[in-house]
């Protein structure tokens, strides 16, 4: 993944108008310097989210359907797990010993997965939802 320069702007800009403002003397010149700046920084920022909307546009548009469809299969899928569980809680009063072997087989195949694997799906999710939220909030300042 590139690392986009505008996530450092807002962290350079302030630095960069201490500098004007060491460096030109003249106020109307350090004004003029800082406007052209802020416009510059502005139209960095535009240009990253110009680029990331094309890229969701692009993935909306593809005719693969995976690629289209990746994140509305997923949210399915998980909904259907929650109507599973309901599911087997209600079967599970006429049959309770076989929706407890079932639960006991469940918790023994993800008890199969290593630790280690569960560590990095975890970080990966969470490094991945993190991310996104955080472009979300700094798009919305």
């Amino acid at each position: 993944m590139v690392f986009p320069i505008a996530t450092l702007l807002p962290m350079i800009v302030p630095k960069l108008m201490d500098v004007i403002g060491k460096v030109i003397p003249d106020p109307e010149a350090k004004a003029k310097a800082e406007q052209e700046i802020m416009k510059m920084t502005q139209d960095g920022q535009f240009k990253e989210v110009e680029q990331q909307l094309s890229v969701i546009l692009a993935e909306a548009k593809s005719s693969d359907p995976w690629t289209s469809r990746a994140r509305p299969s997923f949210l399915y899928l998980m909904y259907l797990v929650i109507i599973s569980t309901f599911a087997g809680g209600i079967v599970g009063i006429w049959h309770p010993e076989e929706v407890t072997t079932a639960a006991q087989n469940i918790a023994n195949l993800l008890a199969a997965i290593p630790e280690t694997l569960w560590w990095m799906f975890g970080t990966g999710y969470l490094g991945y939802t993190g991310a996104r939220s955080f472009d979300k909030m700094k798009m919305n300042k």
